[in-house]
Parts: C-alpha cells; sequence; structure tokens
C-alpha cells in the first residue's frame, strides 16, 4: 500500500512541530515539504481562526485540488460553508485531535471521503433547510440537476464512503460508480468529487 503523503500547514511553527510530532512516526504516512505540496495526497491545517488562512485554502483548492483536513478551535456555520468550497473535507476540534483521529481522518480523505463532527453535519442541515424554505423554493429553483442515482452516491460520497463502499452499498460496479462520479463533476463543471458533495450541499440536493 502507498503512504499517504501529507503536507502541514499552520499560522504559527509550534502547531506545525505539534501537528508533525504527532504524525511524523505513524505506519502509511510520509510528510512533504511545502515546496512539494504539488504531490501531497492530504493537507493537515492547523489554526484558530480561519478567517486568515481563507485565501490561502482558495488559492490551494484552485492550483491542486488536494483535500485538506482543518484543526481548529470553534468553526461557525458560514465558515463551515466556505471551508467546504475550499476543499476541507473533514473538521476535527483541537481538543480532541489525537493521533488515532488524525490518522482516520486523513485516511478517510486520502480516499475521497470526509468527516465532520455530528454538530456541524447538523448546521449543514439547517443552513439547507433555511436555503430551501426561503430562497430557493420562493424563486422556482427547486428542480434538482442530479438524477436521483446521482444523489445518491453524492449523498454516500458526503457520508465518508469511497467509490467500492458506494458500490456495495448501491450494488453497483466499481466502474458505475466512478462513471456516474465522473458525469456530475464534468456535466457541472465541477473540479472533484469533493466539488460535487459541496455543489449538492450548497444547492440543498442532499
Amino acid at each position: 500500500m502507498q503512504p499517504i503523503r501529507l503536507e502541514i500547514q499552520a499560522a504559527d511553527p509550534v502547531t506545525v512541530a505539534g501537528l508533525s510530532a504527532l504524525l511524523t512516526e505513524q505506519p502509511g504516512i510520509e510528510l512533504v515539504s511545502p515546496d512539494q505540496r504539488q504531490n501531497a495526497d492530504v493537507v493537515v491545517v492547523g489554526t484558530d481562526r480561519l478567517t486568515t488562512i481563507f485565501s490561502g485554502l482558495r488559492r490551494a483548492a484552485t492550483e491542486f485540488g488536494t483535500p485538506v483536513v482543518l484543526v481548529t478551535d470553534d468553526i461557525t456555520e458560514q465558515e463551515l460553508l466556505v471551508a467546504i468550497e475550499c476543499r476541507v473535507v473533514g473538521v476535527i476540534p483541537r481538543g480532541a485531535a489525537t493521533v488515532e483521529r488524525l490518522v482516520h481522518s486523513l485516511r478517510t480523505a486520502a480516499s475521497g471521503g470526509g468527516i465532520l463532527a455530528p454538530r456541524m453535519v447538523g448546521d449543514l442541515l439547517k443552513h439547507l433547510e433555511r436555503l430551501r424554505r426561503e430562497m430557493l423554493t420562493p424563486n422556482g429553483l427547486d428542480s434538482m440537476r442530479l438524477t436521483p442515482r446521482e444523489a445518491d452516491v453524492v449523498r454516500l460520497l458526503a457520508d465518508g464512503f469511497d467509490t467500492a463502499e458506494i458500490a456495495v452499498k448501491l450494488s453497483y460496479s466499481d466502474r458505475t460508480v466512478k462513471k456516474i462520479l465522473y458525469a456530475i463533476t464534468h456535466r457541472l463543471g465541477l473540479r472533484s468529487r469533493a466539488h460535487a458533495v459541496a455543489y449538492a450541499l450548497r444547492h440543498g440536493i442532499i
């Protein structure tokens, strides 16, 4: 099995050192330097203020499209929505960032999945319901641009399952799931699977 190539980012060297110390000796994890970030499979970002890193996350999402696991003290509903658009696929509270949880999140991110705390999922669902009620329905924008089969695949992708697991759950072949995901991203002009999840969340599809 190929190791997960990981880049660590933070606003201060102490956080970088702490995350590096936790992860550098873990089996299956290989750290890459910032000048090799294009080779990273996952980026882990430690910060206490999200507003200071959003521009960097947007730039990295556009240039590299690498999935991001965020370690932070707190995150608001609006910040979470922006983070998802910036390829953040997992959020871990700093106080709960154990080695086991970090490694699990990194492996999930590297396989195309994502992890959010139940409270954050609840915040997203509330936001989507409010968006549907206040904006989409009154303006006649409730029509879905994903087929039911596509929505099922994206919904499972949002729940953190990889393509092989989605295939088993929906009784499809792995190739069929990949073709569905390709069709979604190609038709809607999306950059990645994570972008497809963000699109579906933003439009109230899942």
